[in-house]
């Protein structure tokens, strides 16, 4: 009996050491998952080490005709390029939209096709979701260069990995003003001016029907940053800028 209890007490440590060492790889795991700042393959930029006073301004979803014009508008009277990461499914039932961000020479990016989270998918659903929204940016007339956002700065493995073996660089942000819920308008624009620093990727939700307060505080934004030294350029130009 001694020797039974023993080996029970044995084995309950072991499948408790187990345990632990899969609950720790798959906390970890997570973290990796959401990071701003690492992944496991290629390039990940959410700012850029630089002494000028840039930044870059995004906007993440959409075309969508609640709030595409008004911010294209908002950004054409203050001159201002930005980078948009559309997604696929959005650019294919609104085409004229995508096609008005595309002639008013702002960069645009790809968020996936179905905005769906990247992880614990295979490298062929990930090919598919990038290639068929590439192909539909270029239907826009777009000819520049096409930086990946991953839907909420989520991925692991499968898509660092397909961007990597494409030369293609991961966009986050260190900047999101309206990340909680739809803040009201004046509180966008005080988290953006007190958070943005020289090399920030601002990240803005503002092309659905219920961001009307974010899409009130691009104006202000723009504004104040500016007031305070600041240039507006697109991603593109932020990463040809690092030290």
């Amino acid at each position: 009996m001694i020797l039974k209890s023993r080996r029970a007490r044995k084995w309950t440590i072991v499948v408790a050491s187990v345990l632990v060492v899969v609950l720790g790889a798959a906390f970890t795991l997570f973290e990796v998952s959401k990071s701003r700042t690492f992944q496991f393959f290629g390039t990940l930029v959410n700012r850029v080490e630089t002494d000028e006073k840039i930044v870059a301004l995004t906007f993440d979803d959409g075309p969508d005709p609640a709030g595409t014009q008004a911010i294209l508008d908002t950004l054409r009277r203050r001159q201002v390029p930005a980078t948009f990461f559309l997604i696929g499914r959005d650019i294919a039932a609104h085409p004229d939209l995508a096609r008005a961000i595309a002639a008013a020479g702002h960069e645009i990016g790809n968020h996936s096709f179905s905005h769906d989270r990247m992880i614990g998918v295979t490298p062929a659903w990930v090919a598919d979701e990038v290639e068929a929204t590439d192909a539909l940016i270029r239907a826009t007339g777009y000819p520049g260069e096409i930086h990946f956002r991953p839907p909420n700065g989520k991925k692991l493995f499968a898509l660092p990995h397909y961007l990597a073996s494409h030369d293609r660089t991961t966009i986050t942000w260190d900047v999101e003003p309206d990340s909680d819920g739809t803040p009201d308008a004046a509180s966008v624009e005080q988290a953006a001016v007190d958070q943005v620093r020289p090399g920030s990727i601002v990240l803005l939700h503002a092309m659905y029907a219920a961001r009307g307060q974010t899409r009130q505080a691009i104006g202000p934004i723009v504004d104040r940053l500016k007031q305070r030294g600041y240039r507006f350029v697109t991603v593109s130009q932020l990463l040809a800028a690092r030290r």
